[in-house]
């Protein structure tokens, strides 16, 4: 329960609190890695590729691994840690486990929080799809970076739900019309700014920093896309505003057929003819 003293808190106040704390993990994902490590280190599951996949499932996780590399990464190396993958390889599979023995686990069981975290993991995973298609130098960046993009949400959840369900409670009684107006009315800030005041607290890498601010490159619009098509689809899969994500993200993908970018999304063919119908003709 948030103290007296911490409802007066401003987000600059809560990026110093939340910069240092422990970076919880969910719940399925500890259990997971501990099956893993029962196997032994013969298990296939060992391999760093099939790691980093996993860590893909938790934004969590993803974003204490970023944030460990980062800190074990020599400045003289030069090269930033920038994938799931390569936070798996800075650390080595003995810290990775150590690290999710010890982290402690997101304990809140909320429809808003199940919502936000899977929105972060479907708008990942679209990000990436779409990035392989307009063959990008590394489409596991943008995935990453579109995974952290609700971190200040997703660590309020844990550290301090009261401020999303209020917020949450203020969209549905329809004194707000965005949820981010919602969140700048009960908090006081909107938890997007809350995000990028702990990127540059963590001090991320700077391609990632880039990406998840939205500076105004086509991997940034990929990214902002997907989460946006992402918000739409666990809404409703027959979403209006479907056809209008698939026009956006066409632009930053020409010469893909508009059936290719649709095939990504998790819909079925019937709702896949559905939208592509929907779709102007040019």
């Amino acid at each position: 329960m948030l103290s007296r003293h911490q409802r007066s808190w401003d987000m600059e106040h809560w990026a110093v609190y939340l910069k240092d704390r422990n970076i919880p993990v969910l719940s399925a994902t500890r259990d997971l890695f501990q099956s893993l490590k029962s196997q032994g280190q013969d298990a296939p599951e060992f391999a760093p590729k099939d790691l980093a996949e996993k860590v893909q499932d938790d934004p969590y996780l993803a974003l204490k691994l970023l944030i460990e590399a980062e800190r074990h990464r020599s400045r003289r190396l030069g090269k930033e840690t920038t994938t799931p993958l390569a936070t798996i390889l800075q650390l080595g599979s003995d810290e990775l486990y150590t690290l999710i023995a010890h982290s402690p686990v997101v304990e809140v069981d909320h429809p808003g929080w199940r919502n936000a975290v899977s929105t972060a993991v479907l708008a990942s995973g679209i990000a990436r799809a779409w990035s392989n298609l307009r063959a990008d130098t590394s489409p596991e960046e943008i995935s990453l970076a579109t995974l952290l993009s609700e971190t200040g949400e997703l660590l309020l959840w844990h550290f301090a739900p009261e401020l999303p369900i209020e917020a949450i409670a203020e969209f549905e009684a329809g004194r707000a019309n965005r949820t981010g107006l919602a969140q700048l009315n009960t908090a006081g800030f909107t938890f997007r700014q809350l995000t990028l005041q702990l990127a540059d607290a963590w001090q991320l890498p700077q391609m990632i920093s880039q990406l998840i601010r939205g500076v105004d490159k086509p991997r940034t619009h990929i990214a902002q896309i997907a989460i946006d098509c992402a918000r739409h689809l666990m809404q409703n899969r027959d979403n209006p505003a479907l056809p209008s994500d698939i026009g956006n993200i066409a632009q930053y993908l020409p010469g893909v057929a508009k059936e290719k970018l649709i095939s990504v999304l998790p819909l079925s063919e019937a709702q896949q003819a559905h939208l592509l119908a929907c779709l102007p003709e040019k």
